[in-house]
């Protein structure tokens, strides 16, 4: 199970789902403290800022930053839940949650899995950028964007934390 939330709801999330994978969509800035819980090797932090085109000042995610995405997913055993967060639980989290069901799901259909998403979270905006990105390095042909789009902006309310399946979409 992939737990998505926010940054003032990490702590409470992972003590509640027994969590011991973490991901971080945080600014090198950020105040991140991991989780004691959670082992530094199975915390993967990508010091990326929710943007979508370059901004003097800030880090846009790039191929390097999702293919470490890609790769801690694969690597990510799923005998405990994973849990993905950013500052809100609105945009880069769930942005990354969605690659990492795809990732586990190479065969899946994308229009699925974001249908999946969007049920789960309305509140949900995965960066585009995140997801333009995983698109190609996973082959999936512009299907994930298409996705993404058709399942549109999510409602503007606060993000509540929220879970997907891993597999079986």
């Amino acid at each position: 199970m992939i737990h998505v939330c926010s940054l003032a709801r990490l702590p409470d999330t992972v003590a509640t789902t027994g969590a011991r994978h973490v991901v971080s969509l945080l600014a090198k800035d950020d105040p991140l403290a991991r989780p004691a819980t959670i082992a530094p090797e199975n915390h993967l932090w990508l010091q990326v800022h929710d943007i979508i085109e370059p901004m003097a000042g800030h880090v846009m995610p790039q191929h390097q930053h999702v293919r470490e995405l890609i790769g801690f997913v694969e690597r990510w055993p799923r005998r405990t839940p994973l849990v993905i967060h950013c500052y809100a639980g609105v945009s880069r989290s769930t942005a990354a949650a969605y690659v990492a069901v795809c990732v586990l799901n190479p065969g899946g259909d994308e229009h699925r899995i974001a249908r999946v998403l969007r049920d789960a979270s309305p509140t949900a905006m995965p960066n585009i950028r995140i997801v333009t990105v995983a698109d190609e390095l996973l082959g999936r042909r512009g299907r994930m964007i298409s996705a993404i789009r058709a399942i549109g902006a999510g409602r503007m309310s606060e993000a509540q934390p929220f879970q997907i399946a891993a597999i079986g979409h």
